[in-house]
């Protein structure tokens, strides 16, 4: 029992920190851009981590602070799992040549470094969410092809999914009956990666103040806002880099329980040779 309860710790942080981003709007806190007081007050009963930079406070800019962030995570790690997924199938079940060429144009992209990349796209359009989550989802996708793409791989050169193939079933067929199914395991682990990067990736494009501009509170934003006053109060510094290291952390536990022996989701069935 305390060992079930151990394993489900990190999924349970998880659900948790994105409840409490994805619910911030709607708590009961102050206004995220009135002022309350001085800068940096320390923290009070009335305002249980403190004001900022500007004498705002502190909690209810934190509760504000993870919504965009989070759902930017979300989408941009759905949406390249997808397209990494099918992408990545189709061309471990293309020919040397066909899949060669297409994973060259992928170990391309992903030799730019993510945050140029990021900065390219965003910067172009200031202001704009939709550009961060657009740079954010072209970085993750080129690892995401080549991992299924390596998984595929492995999977067409055994004889179950070579008999397939021979005997005339569509490559979709192939992709849907005797690809997928068994590599539901690298699938889960490449999105928990691709999440966690969307999230230290999302959290940066805040630091660097891209995405909506300022008064909007985002997580990484609120790190660089208030560092110059970290030692008169260190809480709107600290607050939210912890939810930024809970949310990776436990994603990365729950992606490795979630793909352990025993622990994978249900649906994947074994390889039969």
């Amino acid at each position: 029992m305390t060992r079930t309860v151990l394993r489900c710790l990190p999924l349970a942080a998880v659900v948790l920190t994105a409840v409490f981003a994805l619910a911030g709007p709607w708590l009961p806190v102050h206004s995220p851009t009135a002022q309350v007081g001085a800068p940096f007050e320390p923290a009070s009963w009335e305002h249980p981590l403190g004001t900022d930079f500007l004498g705002r406070d502190a909690l209810a800019r934190t509760v504000h602070g993870g919504r965009s962030l989070v759902l930017q995570a979300l989408a941009a790690t759905a949406l390249g799992s997808v397209v990494g997924l099918l992408a990545g199938t189709f061309a471990g079940l293309a020919g040397r040549g066909p899949a060669t060429g297409a994973l060259r144009v992928v170990d391309g992209l992903a030799a730019v470094p993510p945050l140029l990349v990021m900065l390219l796209i965003a910067a172009g359009r200031p202001g704009s969410e939709a550009a961060v989550f657009a740079a954010v989802t072209v970085v993750s996708l080129p690892f995401s092809v080549r991992v299924v793409s390596e998984a595929t791989r492995r999977l067409a050169g055994l004889s179950y999914v070579r008999t397939a193939l021979a005997r005339g079933d569509s490559r979709f067929a192939v992709i849907r009956h005797d690809i997928l199914p068994n590599i539901v395991r690298e699938a889960w682990a490449e999105a928990g990666i691709r999440f966690i990067a969307a999230t230290q990736l999302c959290a940066t494009a805040g630091f660097l103040g891209l995405g909506a501009p300022a008064p909007a509170a985002n997580w990484g934003r609120l790190v660089r806002e208030n560092a110059a006053g970290a030692v008169a109060n260190p809480w709107p510094v600290l607050a939210p880099a912890a939810l930024l290291v809970v949310l990776a952390l436990g994603a990365t536990l729950a992606a490795d329980r979630l793909t352990s022996p025993g622990g994978h989701p249900r649906g994947e069935r074994s390889v039969v040779t």
